[in-house]
């Protein structure tokens, strides 16, 4: 096999895996780097494949990144754990969607997962419990100051408009 037949056979697995990929789901283009890396592609043809996928629009980090925390947030998570996740994902900018939600949002959001999770007990004589919610909270991401106004939330009618 020539080195020009190996390029194109690495182009065509690059390709073909890359598009594979999206099919699925949206990626970042760090994600696809890193999955095309594991399967031992050279740096040059993945540049060059993620290249061409984003002047197609079928990558898009602004896409990934609106889908991404929009998802997260509907699963129950603060805007700690969706911005450090899209760092995580090569994602170094705050997507709209987060941008857009207010403190007063967030504490909703807190305070509907407390409900669902725990019930809306009055948490002032239960140090214990209190703490409890408070640490799930924080590692759903969620800043101190949401997680305390969330656990001060007894009636639903003081967080749903």
């Amino acid at each position: 096999m020539t080195k020009q037949e190996n390029s194109e056979d690495q182009e065509y697995k690059a390709r073909s895996v890359a598009l594979r990929l999206l099919a699925r789901r949206e990626h970042s283009r760090h994600e696809l780097v890193q999955k095309l890396r594991q399967r031992k592609l050279d740096s040059s043809i993945i540049s060059l494949v993620l290249d061409d996928y984003e002047q197609e629009g079928w990558l898009d980090d602004d896409r990934f990144s609106e889908v991404y925390s929009r998802h997260r947030i509907e699963q129950g998570y603060g805007p700690v754990k969706v911005l450090a996740e899209l760092q995580q994902r090569g994602i170094h900018r705050t997507p709209g969607c987060l941008a857009e939600l207010a403190d007063a949002d967030w504490v909703r959001n807190a305070s509907l997962l407390r409900e669902k999770r725990f019930g809306l007990a009055d948490l002032s004589a239960d140090w214990d419990e209190k703490m409890r919610q408070a640490r799930f909270f924080t590692r759903r991401g969620f800043t101190s100051n949401q997680v305390e106004r969330a656990l001060k939330v007894t009636k639903p009618d003081d967080f749903k408009s």
